[in-house]
């Protein structure tokens, strides 16, 4: 083994040696299939316009979960203390995903990716990917419920067939990544704004009384006054979709790189389709109260955060009857199909990712992505539905924490104390196992809510358990900074590249070398100089080299 510091100074400088360990050189030519599922995505394959990339991220909002939260909360607490949790949660989430919306979108990398050199470390994200993962199948089992609903009632299928067409049908939509789902999203978008909303403005227009009674309906749970409690009982079911910037990231990183020419589109789709995809939440899941109390005379309290329930008494006041139950369907339908190609997508991505770095095996996106469905068909079969408000509280606690974290690291540690490397570090050997400053503040946050939302510290402060997990992931991440110095954010400074990793617009650099393991070629973000051959070698070889022949040694510590 070398004794001398590796360094590559000429892009011919290659090896034709693949040492022991190295990953499947067809899993590397397979990447625009796999998406580049554990790296950074290259400027060569980003030919989408700002525009497309923000309409396939919005596209994967169109989820129906967001009518049956709102219902859920709004039917148990009341109108106003349902208006105001949605609005405080809206505004969290809106906070903390800019900043991780626009790390996505600057450097071209995953949410996961982001999170391992903001405070977590290579291995010590493994813990956030898996949470993140445990997102993606939740809302997919939630969403294939709501499918499998419209099913029952507008085809007869039994609901057990339901979950299992809802979840068969997503798989050859999602195997070709990017490429595949722009077109679905770019194409069903318009239909589906135009069944949501056009019934809605029918029934205010024609039924302005229907406003007065969603106003003014006091819940089950009170008398409708405004209540604490309430409200940020309701804020924290609301705020287990602050991890829904995870999935608007995986088509974020698909951004073109940032210039003076289209600086303003750039930064209009990044707002919109990054942390701006709360404000249609919002809305929905207000919708959603409003529709629960249309109907609720009708179907009753059990049937009325059903989203077909909602919609077919909301087609109903302006359609033909034989009408009302295939549109409500095709609506439901659409809606599920456009979210869930998103959450076996993102999911394939976040197991393959800890997977991968734990086991150093590469065995493809397409194994994860049915390891996931079947995740999400087992919480189906069990009726999640059912107790949906319990599961997504608890998922809360972790979600904020995780979340919180990375943005406090990104605006506080990043810009404020200048402790945390501005740019964002994920490829292995440049960074350090595990970071104490993100997995303590995540670890102690995501606990220490979790206790308070079961009780364990009294029922006074159990519906504060959000709060306790925001509050403290907020505290703890800046403090561990300052408590480490900094000192384990990065293992190496220098990546024995000479050529620079940014250019002079400060996107990610466009320059191309050869992996000497894989023999593909990858932009300079992607690589770094191998510890054995005077050679480079991609961040997918060096996840996979269980040997560690390829991964540069420590850095020692300056003078």
């Amino acid at each position: 083994m070398s004794t001398t510091e590796p360094r590559l100074t000429t892009q011919d400088d290659t090896s034709s040696a693949i040492p022991s360990g190295s990953p499947r050189t067809d899993q590397a030519v397979k990447e625009t299939l796999e998406d580049y599922t554990l790296r950074f995505a290259p400027r060569s394959y980003r030919r989408w316009t700002p525009a497309v990339v923000a309409t396939t991220a919005l596209g994967g909002i169109a989820y129906m979960a967001d009518f049956s939260i709102g219902a859920g909360i709004g039917l148990a607490h009341g109108t106003g203390n349902a208006l105001v949790a949605i609005a405080v949660a809206a505004v969290v989430i809106f906070i903390t995903g800019f900043p991780l919306a626009y790390y996505a979108a600057r450097y071209n990398i995953d949410l996961d990716l982001i999170t391992r050199g903001s405070g977590f470390g290579y291995y010590g994200s493994v813990l956030t990917s898996v949470i993140f993962a445990s997102f993606t199948f939740i809302f997919f089992a939630l969403e294939g419920s709501i499918m499998a609903q419209g099913l029952r009632l507008g085809l007869g299928l039994p609901l057990w067939l339901g979950y299992l067409v809802s979840t068969l049908m997503v798989i050859p939509l999602v195997i070709y990544g990017m490429k595949a789902l722009s077109k679905l999203q770019v194409w069903t978008t318009p239909v589906w704004l135009l069944l949501m909303v056009a019934p809605l403005l029918y029934l205010v227009v024609t039924d302005p009384g229907s406003v007065d009674r969603f106003l003014a309906y006091a819940g089950t749970d009170g008398d409708g006054a405004l209540d604490p409690a309430s409200v940020l009982l309701g804020a924290g079911v609301c705020l287990s979709l602050i991890a829904q910037i995870g999935e608007q990231i995986d088509y974020l990183r698909f951004m073109p790189p940032k210039t003076a020419a289209n600086k303003r589109a750039w930064w209009t789709a990044v707002i919109t389709a990054g942390p701006g995809w709360v404000v249609l939440g919002a809305l929905k899941q207000a919708i959603g109260v409003f529709l629960a109390v249309y109907v609720l005379a009708e179907v009753g309290p059990a049937a009325a955060p059903e989203p077909i329930q909602q919609f077919r008494g909301a087609f109903d006041t302006m359609m033909p009857s034989w009408l009302v139950i295939p549109l409500a369907v095709v609506l439901v339908v659409i809606s599920q199909i456009k979210i869930n190609v998103t959450n076996a997508y993102s999911g394939s991505l976040a197991w393959t990712n800890s997977f991968t770095r734990v086991t150093g095996r590469y065995p493809g996106r397409m194994v994860f992505v049915l390891v996931n469905l079947g995740f999400a068909l087992v919480l189906m079969e069990a009726d999640m539905f059912s107790f949906l408000n319990d599961i997504l509280g608890f998922y809360s606690n972790c979600a904020i924490a995780w979340v919180v974290t990375v943005a406090t690291d990104i605006l506080v540690n990043k810009y404020l104390l200048k402790l945390s490397p501005h740019a964002p570090e994920f490829r292995r050997g440049m960074l350090y196992a595990v970071n104490p400053v993100g997995v303590v503040a995540f670890m102690a946050a995501s606990g220490l809510s979790i206790a308070v939302y079961f009780r364990l510290l009294g029922d006074t402060l159990q519906p504060y358990s959000p709060v306790a997990a925001a509050l403290i992931a907020f505290v703890l991440t800046p403090l561990m900074a300052v408590v480490t110095r900094g000192r384990y954010y990065l293992r190496r400074t220098d990546d024995g590249i000479d050529e620079p990793l940014l250019d002079t617009d400060g996107n990610p650099s466009a320059i191309t070398y050869d992996c000497h393991v894989c023999h593909q070629s990858y932009e300079r973000p992607d690589l770094t100089a191998c510890r054995t051959h005077r050679a480079v070698v991609c961040s997918l070889c060096l996840s996979t080299d269980r040997a560690g022949d390829h991964v540069l040694p420590a850095q020692p510590p300056a003078a």
